[in-house]
């Protein structure tokens, strides 16, 4: 059952949109780590647009927008996921320059065999580890990775230290 939409004034629309296209690399940045296709991840993209614009209402202004961001993409990207398991899962980047960092430099084998190493743990993630990962990666705080994910700082601690050792030993 689809939820009535609040209208929202000319003004609110318009911040909306400057703030969606100023925090746009979010929404991409998901989309790449948890859809397997590109019309998957531009279905995703989109899905996650349309749930931002549904629940900024709601949005309360005295908070980090990045934050609240986070936390509506990963909860739309994991459903998602969660309602397409029966699909084949193939080797997601993080983000599609990997691929042209990749193609650049083809002469150098060992980094290429770095990038597919950390495609192949990125795909064999679960979802709340990819989450973490992905947050480390665009340098968020413990604090703020626990607000998006609703952890504490100490677990965010501990996890992300079991996810760095992992990474170490796939690396090895």
């Amino acid at each position: 059952m689809q939820e009535a939409l609040v209208p929202m004034t000319l003004d609110a629309r318009q911040a909306f949109g400057e703030l969606l296209e100023r925090h746009r690399k979010i929404v991409f940045k998901i989309a790449n780590s948890y859809a397997w296709t590109p019309a998957d991840r531009a279905d995703l993209a989109q899905e996650i647009s349309a749930q931002l614009w549904r629940a900024f209402p709601t949005y309360d202004r005295q908070r980090s927008f990045s934050t609240w961001m986070y936390r509506i993409a990963l909860n739309v990207a994991i459903s998602q996921v969660r309602n397409n398991t029966q699909r084949d899962r193939h080797l997601v980047p993080l983000d599609e320059s990997l691929h042209d960092i990749a193609g650049e430099h083809s002469a150098d084998h060992e980094g290429n065999q770095q990038l597919q190493t950390l495609d192949r743990i990125i795909a064999g993630l679960d979802k709340l580890n990819r989450a973490l990962l992905l947050l480390y990666l665009e340098e968020r705080s413990n604090r703020e990775i626990g607000e998006i994910l609703g952890l504490s700082e100490t677990n965010v601690s501990t996890k992300l230290s079991r996810l760095k050792q992992r990474i170490r030993n796939d690396f090895k």
